[in-house]
C-alpha cells in the first residue's frame, strides 16, 4: 500500500481543487490519502463525491497552533468534524487570517514590495489565504524566485519582516480537542528548521504525555539525520511514525506520495480513532 497522510488543496493552500487532488492522487498510485487543510474542513465533501475506485480518503486537518512563541503545525485525523468545541477554535482561526494576511501585505508595502491585496485575494480565490498566497504573489512580482524562498527571515518565515501572528490553539489544547473529538493527532515536521524556530524535543516529550499519538518524520523538510533523530525520539517516547509528502499541487516541488506511512502505521492510526473512518472510494473507476 502506499499512504500519503498529509495533503493540500484549495479549500486551504494547495493548487488542485479537492476532486483534482484525489483525482491526481490515484494517477500518482497512492492506494490511501488523508485531506488536511489549514484549519479547515470544507474540501472533504468534494473530495468524497470524487474520490475514484480504490483510493480510500482519509479525512483531517492541519491545525495553527503555538507555544512560548513558536508556531507548529498539528495534523488531525479521523476525527468528528460536526464536535461543537473543536468546529469552533477551527473557525476562530480562519476568521483570523483574513486581517493577518492584510497586515502583512501592509508591511511588505512598507519594506517597499509593490504587493496589493487584491493580488493576495485572487491568488488565494476560495481558499483559507495564508502566507503560500502571499508568497506566491512575490514569486509573481519577481520579489523571490520560488514559493519557499519567501520563507526566509528576510520575508515571511515565522519572526520574518513581513511575518504577522494569528489566532492559534495551544497544542495541549489542540490535542485534548482532536482526542475528544474521537481523532488522532501527529505533530506535522517537528524539525523543520528550515521554516523557523522549532520547539524543543522536551516540548515534543510533554505533547506525548498529554496524548500525542505520533509524529511526522518522513518529510521534505527533514533531512537523513533529522530523520534518525526523530525516529529515536518516536522509539523513546512510544510515538508513532509518519511519512507524508505535504503536497501543495504546483506551489511546492514535492510529488505527491514522495514520502508515505507504513501500512502497519496507518493501520493503527484508524484503530485509534473514533470520530471518523477513512472513506473508501467508489466515485469513479480508477485512472488506468
Amino acid at each position: 500500500m502506499h499512504i500519503d497522510l498529509h495533503t493540500h488543496s484549495t479549500a486551504s493552500d494547495g493548487t488542485d481543487t479537492p476532486a483534482e487532488l484525489v483525482r491526481n492522487a490515484a494517477e500518482a498510485g497512492l492506494d490511501v490519502i488523508a485531506l488536511t487543510d489549514h484549519d479547515t474542513v470544507r474540501g472533504h465533501a468534494e473530495a468524497i463525491a470524487a474520490l475514484p475506485e480504490g483510493l480510500t480518503l482519509v479525512t483531517g486537518a492541519e491545525l495553527s497552533c503555538r507555544i512560548d512563541g513558536v508556531g507548529l503545525h498539528m495534523l488531525a485525523y479521523l476525527f468528528d468534524p460536526d464536535e461543537p468545541e473543536l468546529a469552533r477554535e477551527r473557525e476562530l482561526v480562519r476568521d483570523d487570517r483574513v486581517p493577518r494576511a492584510q497586515t502583512m501585505v501592509r508591511k511588505l508595502q512598507a519594506l517597499g514590495v509593490p504587493v496589493e491585496w487584491e493580488q493576495v485575494a485572487r491568488i488565494a480565490g476560495d481558499g483559507s489565504v495564508g502566507r503560500p498566497h502571499i508568497a506566491t504573489a512575490l514569486v509573481e512580482l519577481g520579489v523571490v524566485e520560488t514559493v519557499s524562498d519567501a520563507f526566509t527571515p528576510e520575508w515571511l518565515a515565522n519572526g520574518g519582516r513581513a511575518y504577522a501572528e494569528k489566532h492559534e490553539l495551544d497544542p495541549f489544547d489542540a490535542i485534548r480537542l482532536v482526542k475528544a473529538a474521537g481523532g488522532v493527532t501527529v505533530f506535522a515536521h517537528p524539525l523543520a528548521v528550515k521554516r523557523g524556530e522549532v520547539v524543543p524535543e522536551a516540548s515534543i516529550a510533554r505533547f506525548a504525555a498529554a496524548g500525542l499519538d505520533g509524529i511526522e518524520v518522513d518529510h521534505m523538510d527533514h533531512d537523513e539525520p533529522t530523520r534518525a533523530r526523530l525516529r529515536g525520539l518516536a522509539k523513546e517516547l512510544g510515538l508513532l511514525v509518519t511519512g507524508s509528502s505535504d503536497y501543495h499541487g504546483s506551489r511546492k516541488t514535492v510529488r505527491l506520495g514522495e514520502y508515505t506511512t507504513d501500512p502497519e502505521i496507518y493501520g493503527e492510526i484508524t484503530r485509534r480513532a473514533t470520530g471518523a473512518f477513512p472513506v473508501p472510494g467508489a466515485g469513479g473507476p480508477r485512472p488506468a
